[in-house]
């Protein structure tokens, strides 16, 4: 796969993701709705990554760390939102964390977050045009 392919690829990836995040915040599914918001930063980071030079995608699903390893210049409050949209990653997976995350999910708190995540989508979508 060339770069342009594989950038496409993670691209392509990343908005069947938003298009189901989307969906299962609809359906109320509020905890998966926020799973998928997680990936479809992580591929995004992802693409930039592979536009900035990176060979190699490394199998970590931190988005600061990825994020670093993209060459991406992140301020300390999009840190933080990073921070947070890395643990719906842990936090829909696993048993012992699924039950309090489920109590945060409300409708409210997922929301404010799939639009930081649209926001963020956006940054990362004019990172890769540029």
């Amino acid at each position: 796969m060339n770069k342009i392919d594989h950038i496409k690829y993670w691209v392509d990836a990343s908005e069947v993701d938003f298009k189901a995040m989307n969906n299962l915040f609809k359906s109320k599914d509020y905890v998966w709705s926020l799973f998928l918001g997680h990936l479809v930063i992580e591929k995004l980071i992802k693409a930039v990554a592979i536009k900035n030079g990176i060979v190699t995608i490394p199998k970590i699903h931190d988005l600061n760390k990825l994020s670093k390893r993209a060459k991406l210049e992140v301020d300390a409050q999009l840190g933080d939102v990073l921070d947070a949209i890395t643990a719906f990653n842990i936090e829909a997976r696993y048993p012992d964390y699924k039950r309090e995350f489920y109590k945060k999910c409300t409708k409210k708190f997922t929301n404010e977050y799939i639009i930081k995540i649209s926001e963020i989508r956006l940054w990362l979508l004019n990172q890769i045009d540029k």
